[in-house]
């Protein structure tokens, strides 16, 4: 069964920092070092670096990385390092994974967020010499699980109406 393509309306580029920002306040929250919460920050940047690479690039991922750094109080660039990674193999990747339904996309995202969560570890690993445990890599699972509900809800306000509305500009 194929499904239609929808041509998708421009990004908003102050919808996009809202998202960020919104992100990042998700992540302030006392939860975030429970195990099994997702990074919101990575989610949104990988989203957006797939679906919007030209407004959303390294040098924001980077940023990003210093403010959960700091918000951590992690070694400083720990954060940084593994968001600037990740932006840099989600714009790769983009064009293949746009290609692909969301479930599909999903599975191309958890590699994504495993390096990620490696890189963090690695670098937490180097400083303190603690293993967190196994279960610290539950967070990528279970934000590929919230990959569907993230692209339909970042994706909500691009989309035209089905029904072509002669009231309507386009």
């Amino acid at each position: 069964m194929m499904r239609p393509h929808y041509i998708l309306l421009p990004a908003n580029p102050l919808f996009i920092a809202t998202t960020l920002v919104l992100a990042f306040l998700l992540n302030l929250l006392p939860w975030g070092q429970w195990p099994g919460v997702p990074d919101f920050v990575a989610l949104v940047l990988v989203f957006w670096s797939i679906h919007q690479p030209r407004k959303i690039g390294i040098g924001i991922a980077f940023c990003m990385g210093l403010l959960m750094d700091v918000h951590e109080a992690t070694l400083l660039g720990q954060n940084a390092l593994a968001y600037t990674l990740l932006s840099y193999f989600a714009i790769m990747i983009h064009r293949r994974v746009l290609w692909f339904s969301v479930g599909v996309q999903a599975l191309h995202v958890l590699p994504l967020m495993l390096m990620t969560q490696l890189i963090q570890l690695v670098i937490r690993m180097s400083v303190s010499g603690k293993f967190p445990g196994w279960l610290y890599f539950a967070e990528s699972f279970v934000c590929v699980a919230l990959w569907p509900i993230v692209v339909w809800l970042l994706l909500a306000p691009q989309r035209r109406a089905v029904n072509r509305d002669d009231n309507r500009p386009i």
